[in-house]
């Protein structure tokens, strides 16, 4: 069906449960807390009516729980994508806030020498590269129809830099993806013709934010 309309939507998974509030990243074990079930369940009830076709997750849990719902309510199964998995990153399983954890350590400044690759991590244009991948085949998968990928924020948000032709190094507080948000990729044939974006989700969003800010006061 070459010439019509396909859509791949990104799907950032939900709020995920860590109470000892570490950088994750692909640590096995952390799947979705009570209010990222919802925000899921949300994910998939703006979705229901879509023409999803296909589904596919990073193989990470909290995304395959995310894609749980959406893959239910179009009797589909998720297909696991490896390329959309979260970023590599040399701080996974530390505490990484401002003003705690291991940047207040001069033994890992080392690690923040250039933020521009980044130093830190996976380099921005393999993430794009392996994200860009997923894209044509979840494209190819759900020609004239439509596929979801759950994924992870920094992949999402450098992939969607990448289509638009903006750099790939940003500030982390500007991501316009937020938890259990989507970003949607329309293809008019194998040509990108836009991108747009939802947030189902936000009053969730908002709810885990003010329990974060009641919690630290």
């Amino acid at each position: 069906m070459s010439g019509s309309t396909t859509i791949v939507h990104l799907l950032r998974h939900g709020e995920v449960h860590n109470p000892e509030g570490i950088l994750y990243g692909r640590l096995p074990g952390y799947g979705l807390s009570e209010l990222g079930r919802e925000m899921a369940l949300a994910a998939a009830e703006k979705l229901a009516k879509r023409d999803i076709v296909h589904v596919g997750a990073s193989p990470l849990q909290r995304a395959q729980e995310t894609a749980e719902p959406v893959a239910a309510s179009h009797r589909l199964h998720a297909v696991t994508y490896d390329g959309i998995v979260e970023a590599g990153n040399s701080f996974e399983g530390l505490k990484v806030g401002v003003g705690d954890g291991a940047l207040r350590e001069p033994r890992y400044w080392w690690r923040l020498r250039d933020p521009f690759r980044p130093s830190w991590g996976e380099a921005y244009l393999d993430i794009a590269r392996r994200m860009m991948d997923a894209l044509d085949k979840a494209r190819a998968a759900a020609d004239g129809a439509e596929a979801l990928l759950v994924s992870h924020q920094l992949p999402i948000w450098t992939v969607r830099r990448f289509a638009e032709r903006k750099r790939l190094w940003h500030d982390p507080r500007n991501r316009q993806c937020s938890l259990a948000s989507i970003t949607s990729f329309v293809y008019e044939g194998e040509a990108l013709a836009r991108i747009e974006y939802s947030e189902p989700a936000a009053h969730l969003v908002l709810k885990s934010a003010t329990a974060r800010r009641a919690k630290g006061a």
